[in-house]
């Protein structure tokens, strides 16, 4: 399902096959939490702005409208008309991120809706079969997010409850795929990888996960607060010990310079709603820097947001009118600029591919690395 075609260093070109498609690695996923990208973009925006995969959150879909219903209407990819990969996420974050009030036991957890109060308890077995059901190509297992610092004993107990929960998400992810009612009887399951920032808890669970045999894993519990360099320490520790033929998916990052650290480290998987949030308070990737489309400068400003862009925002539409959009607190400014932002990461990691078919990929870090997190 996953070949590494070539590398440079220990970045890493690859291939992966799911039921739904191919995908050419490194990858960005664009992150649809709720089945959408937040700025009005729907699946036709997604195949034009060059998304290869969507990512949805098991959490939110189950909160709303119910994985029932989705299955109903024939799993996620038929709900939203996406006809591509979609990997779904476990809950897990959502859970320990967004509810008040919960109670962990070796069973699952026990908390209550950050929408409406109702009592909710997931497990393993209740992520995955709300996965399954809502039919996703890449199932995310259910583990436990601790923040960063956490007290080293609470990471120990918790890395090694996460890894009990693993092989119970295994066991359910092969139980419901055996289903006939299964919507997409090819899913397949990730591992995570937890730890905290503890250098030898993070690679003794990476070694224990790998045991599983899964078809993919991930580096979770990162981007969270950390600063940048501890996060390329912990992936320069841990990724020796990832299995070396299966895709690495390093989660919930983040901006492109941490994409091109992170590509350069051997991760082949990102995802991050950074850049779809940023766009929709006006602070807009380019070739030069970030930008603030609030600033008054912009205001008579004819250029396109980023003048070696070619996506329809750039093509269509100048500098001036999303500011003015902006102010006027009109929808439309919200949905170009969040083409914007989505499209030059989907080129970026176009070019990053790119560069490491020609083996070239260390000059482009060298030049884009500090350029791309520059603030104009």
């Amino acid at each position: 399902m996953f070949t590494v075609i070539k590398t440079e260093n220990r970045a890493r070109r690859g291939r992966f096959t799911c039921p739904h498609g191919t995908v050419e690695t490194p990858v960005f996923m664009n992150v649809g939490t709720q089945g959408a990208i937040k700025g009005a973009l729907d699946a036709f925006d997604l195949e034009a702005i060059g998304c290869q995969i969507e990512l949805s959150n098991t959490y939110h879909l189950h909160v709303r409208p119910g994985e029932e219903l989705i299955r109903r209407r024939g799993g996620l990819h038929r709900f939203m008309n996406w006809r591509h990969p979609i990997l779904t996420d476990s809950g897990g974050f959502q859970i320990f991120s967004l509810a008040s009030l919960r109670k962990i036991t070796e069973e699952g957890v026990a908390f209550r809706s950050h929408v409406d109060g109702r009592a909710i308890f997931m497990g393993p077995e209740e992520s995955m079969a709300i996965q399954s059901a809502l039919g996703s190509d890449i199932a995310m297992a259910f583990d436990e997010c601790v923040a960063n610092p956490s007290p080293k004993e609470y990471v120990r107990a918790s890395v090694e409850r996460t890894s009990r929960w693993l092989e119970r998400c295994k066991t359910a992810n092969a139980q419901y795929n055996a289903r006939e009612d299964a919507p997409n009887p090819g899913q397949v399951l990730f591992g995570i990888n937890q730890g905290g920032t503890f250098d030898d808890l993070r690679i003794d669970h990476m070694k224990r996960i790998a045991e599983f045999d899964l078809p993919g894993y991930a580096i979770g519990g990162l981007a969270v607060g950390e600063p940048a360099e501890v996060m390329y320490h912990i992936l320069d520790e841990v990724l020796p010990y990832a299995p070396y033929d299966r895709p690495r998916y390093l989660m919930g990052v983040g901006t492109p310079s941490n994409i091109l650290e992170g590509v350069a480290r051997g991760i082949d998987f990102f995802d991050c709603v950074m850049p779809a949030r940023n766009a929709r308070h006006g602070h807009l990737f380019t070739h030069e820097g970030v930008i603030n489309l609030n600033n008054l400068k912009y205001a008579e400003d004819d250029r396109p947001i980023d003048e070696g862009c070619d996506c329809h925002t750039c093509r269509m539409h100048s500098r001036a009118y999303l500011r003015h959009l902006f102010r006027c607190g009109e929808m439309l400014a919200c949905r170009l600029a969040v083409i914007h932002n989505l499209y030059f990461y989907n080129r970026l990691m176009r070019d990053i591919r790119d560069a490491l078919d020609q083996d070239r990929f260390e000059s482009f870090r060298a030049a884009w690395t500090d350029v791309l997190s520059r603030r104009i």
